[in-house]
């Protein structure tokens, strides 16, 4: 393989993986924490593309046009979105089996699709790219690499830094590690779980919709967008193990590279060998790469 074009393969890679890092770790986080199967967060990803579209025409008229005003947007409204729907619906989801959660949480996925239908129709929609983004960099004599794919990895890489920081530096993270490990020790020791617990979803909802924000001029906003990334992003969760942002982060960037180039020499093959990875990991290591507790 020529190197430029290996070289532009693995960036490809590279913002894959990024990309389903932020939508898996906030799945992770609500599973690892909260032992809630959420069949809904891919909808979230979907609420998320849907608002970029939605809240361009405003960013145009009353932000200057301003992209990154639009994207925190879309972030602030869907970690409200987040908090309500913990308070309103998944707070009553703790005591119920697992059987319960899927079902309910699969309800809330056709509830989402039925309100996008009302809203916004089943069309396909696009989303510019910025201007002072829409160039390209130069790679080798021939070959360019879109200037937003690039900005899209920067992005989740500032993210990713960000919620290290959180998780190992902050009085917050060491709450939602511990609710990782044990949760019943830490509502023993006076911690607020019912304010964590919002807290995280709310985290988890806004991750998800930031990845499907950012990623809106790149793949089209369309109907059904949040299912086709839901069993991906559960592939990556397994993976990295229940809870483990490291593991999430990890699992992800092997997904983006198997998924990757597994379709430029085996395209007939390639979606079968994202989960033969899963197979192989899971023989070795049930539990997943850094499953916490």
């Amino acid at each position: 393989m020529d190197p430029v074009i290996f070289l532009i393969q693995s960036l490809n890679a590279i913002q894959y993986g990024l990309l389903l890092f932020l939508l898996a770790s906030g799945l992770t986080l609500i599973f690892g924490i909260m032992g809630i199967i959420n069949l809904a967060h891919g909808s979230f990803y979907m609420i998320g593309a849907y608002m970029a579209f939605a809240l361009q025409p405003f960013a145009e008229q009353y932000l200057g046009g301003s992209f990154v005003l639009s994207i925190l947007s879309c972030v602030l409204l869907a970690a409200l979105l987040g908090y309500f729907m913990e308070w309103f619906f998944f707070s009553y989801l703790y005591t119920r089996d697992h059987l319960q959660q899927v079902l309910m949480t699969y309800g809330l996925i056709l509830v989402f699709e039925e309100l996008r239908s009302l809203a916004v129709g089943n069309d396909v929609h696009g989303v510019s790219i910025p201007a002072w983004l829409s160039g390209s960099v130069q790679l080798g004599d021939v070959m360019t690499y879109p200037t937003y794919r690039l900005f899209i990895s920067a992005v989740c890489i500032l993210v990713a830094l960000g919620m290290y920081w959180v998780l190992t530096r902050t009085r917050l993270g060491m709450q939602i590690r511990a609710g990782a490990s044990n949760r019943e020790m830490i509502s023993a020791l006076g911690i607020n779980i019912t304010q964590l617990y919002r807290i995280v979803f709310a985290c988890g909802v806004a991750l998800a919709a930031l990845a499907g924000a950012i990623a809106a001029p790149v793949s089209s906003v369309y109907p059904g967008m949040g299912q086709n990334i839901l069993i991906i992003s559960f592939v990556v969760v397994v993976i990295g193990g229940i809870g483990s942002i490291k593991g999430a982060f990890i699992a992800a960037m092997l997904i983006g590279f198997v998924d990757t180039f597994g379709q430029i020499f085996f395209p007939k093959g390639a979606g079968v060998f994202i989960y033969v990875l899963m197979a192989i990991i899971l023989l070795l290591k049930p539990n997943g790469l850094f499953r916490q507790g």
